[in-house]
């Protein structure tokens, strides 16, 4: 359809063809996943000689043109949609200041502005409302990613998604069409398609998982159209094993180091018994001391564990018999918790861990139980070790998901228990040489340390015991890089932590 020129200021440059620089119309979507117009596609064809390939004019990966041409490419139907409607739009906002006289509005009226989704239920509810409107859409040249240019084979690969408009501000909605792709660049192009998760509030996540080693370009498309940086290099590495784990280790020397926990981008945060945390970079230099000793918000008594999901850190504060939530920086942001045996208390937190639906489950230790929270604190469920049979365990330290999402228990007193989400005892795997520090691969993999072994044991994820790194000294928290997978362990008696390569 065609829209007056001087309205272009409510189109955004997601439904503007980068053919004829014109709206859409009829977008047809080609396999590198770029859209254009339909009569665009025809010229461009016909120009080119060939009726079989066509090159795509801004990735320049080749599309096969099917028997019948460019017709029976699939339609791009939501970008059509939202060009019909910012055409409608447009059209209001010429209405919407009409000139001064005695059949039209003054142009003192005051001005409604407010932000309309095209996915919106009730768009026709909203525009009726309107006086000038002012339209948001959300932009894929604008919108960004986030994920690590490793991945492994058979292991999920994650892909943190989000939605911004074309001025570059956070698009607060769902509802976009994303998807995500990896191609092998060898291997004839194998693709792998991902499963997209939309959480509603203009972010996504986009889990896919190699099945090939090698170099892979990956393709991140809204609407069908690239976001920022899209596609991009990803290096896919062979799985892992364990056995062959580097003995050329990194040290970092910590006073009592409790447990470790690696951030995105590589900081590494290790709990101290200087009742504080350290944040250390890449390379092993102190970057940040987060807390002291005392009983205030932000304040530490022995914080036994910790847990970093984005930008907040989680911290079992076991003295002080409470769990605070911070920034990855050190600013204090919550706290639940008192000491007792009563839900929602405490007699000594040990571990804490998130899982996907943002509920925190922590390790009460000398409650010899498990507790679930939601993300304010509020008590959902115990699991309680007391009893007898397989399902009991005691004073339980390290938690970790595995990729099924239940939860597995590094009880300091017993061996490492496996429960489902709903607390439902699942089975039994490890030796009982005190183990600790828990830490779980993408592949199912269980690195489990032990104090009393003073070695760090790896499982299958069958439970199987398949390697063994000996030579510790009081090992305490293990945590994985999520960037390489590499190895971190707290070695508590030797003041050191340590990095082991994959």
């Amino acid at each position: 359809m065609e829209l007056e020129p001087n309205n272009s200021e409510v189109i955004n440059k997601v439904i503007i063809c980068q053919l004829c620089s014109k709206p859409f119309d009829d977008p047809r979507i080609l396999s590198c996943l770029h859209s254009f117009c339909l009569q665009c596609l025809h010229h461009e064809i016909e120009k080119s000689g060939s009726q079989q390939m066509f090159q795509c004019p801004i990735c320049e990966q080749n599309t096969n043109i099917p028997v019948g041409g460019a017709s029976v490419l699939p339609q791009n139907l939501h970008l059509g949609f939202e060009v019909e409607v910012a055409g409608y739009m447009s059209k209001m906002v010429n209405n919407s200041h009409p000139q001064e006289g005695p059949d039209h509005f003054p142009h003192s009226k005051p001005t409604q502005h407010i932000s309309v989704s095209v996915k919106t239920d009730d768009l026709v509810t909203q525009l009726s409302k309107l006086g000038e409107i002012i339209v948001f859409f959300p932009s894929p040249s604008s919108s960004t990613w986030m994920s690590t240019s490793v991945a492994r084979v058979g292991t999920r690969y994650h892909v943190k998604v989000q939605s911004k408009t074309s001025k570059g501000e956070e698009y607060p909605h769902g509802g976009v069409e994303v998807k995500g792709e990896m191609r092998s660049k060898t291997h004839n192009g194998a693709v792998v398609y991902g499963e997209v998760e939309d959480h509603r509030d203009g972010t996504y996540t986009i889990t896919l998982t190699p099945q090939t080693a090698g170099p892979h370009q990956l393709l991140i498309t809204m609407d069908g159209q690239h976001v920022q940086n899209s596609p991009n290099d990803l290096d896919v590495r062979p799985k892992r094993d364990y056995r062959t784990l580097c003995n050329d280790q990194q040290v970092i020397q910590c006073k009592a180091p409790f447990c470790v926990a690696i951030h995105d981008n590589g900081d590494i945060y290790v709990g101290s018994d200087d009742h504080c945390i350290y944040m250390f970079d890449q390379t092993g230099h102190l970057k940040n001391t987060i807390g002291s000793s005392g009983s205030g918000d932000g304040q530490f008594s022995s914080p036994y564990g910790i847990f970093i999901k984005g930008d907040v850190l989680y911290v079992a504060d076991y003295g002080n018999h409470r769990v605070q939530k911070l920034t990855s920086s050190g600013k204090f942001l919550h706290k639940f918790g008192q000491q007792g045996s009563g839900q929602g208390q405490f007699n000594g937190p040990v571990g804490v861990i998130i899982d996907s639906n943002n509920k925190l489950i922590v390790s009460d230790f000398n409650n010899h139980r498990i507790q679930i929270f939601n993300e304010n604190g509020g008590w959902l469920l115990t699991i309680d070790g007391n009893g007898t049979g397989n399902h009991s365990f005691q004073y339980p330290w390290g938690l970790a998901l595995d990729p099924q999402g239940n939860i597995h228990v590094a009880a300091h007193g017993s061996n490492t228990i496996v429960f489902s989400k709903e607390g439902v005892y699942v089975r039994m795997y490890g030796d009982p040489n005190g183990p600790r520090g828990l830490a779980i691969d993408g592949e199912g993999y269980s690195l489990v340390s032990e104090t009393h072994g003073h070695c760090l044991s790896i499982y299958d994820p069958e439970g199987n015991k398949i390697h063994t790194v000996g030579n510790l000294k009081n090992p305490w928290g293990t945590a994985l890089d999520p960037r390489d997978g590499s190895v971190f362990i707290a070695n508590y008696g030797a003041n050191t932590v340590l990095k082991y390569c994959v």
